[in-house]
């Protein structure tokens, strides 16, 4: 599980809302509503959002992220987002 945001170099806006991606503009939000929907890797997640496709610093963070909401959704533990 991912313990703190900020170490790992997402940037926090807006309450509980998080952009992950600064380049393009993408949220946690919209990375965990793609994992809910069925995405599992970082390569499935860009197929529909371009996180990590510009300077690429995201990127690490955005696999960190799919592995949690993944584990969530394995346990059966609520989403945070």
């Amino acid at each position: 599980m991912i313990t703190s945001y900020r170490s790992a170099g997402a940037v926090r806006h807006r309450g509980d809302q998080m952009y992950v991606c600064v380049c393009q503009g993408i949220t946690d939000r919209q990375i965990r509503r793609v994992v809910d929907e069925g995405a599992r890797s970082l390569s499935e997640v860009q197929m529909q959002l371009p996180v990590g496709g510009c300077c690429g610093r995201c990127q690490d963070f955005a696999e960190a992220l799919i592995r949690d909401c993944r584990q969530q959704q394995s346990c059966g533990c609520a989403a945070t987002a």
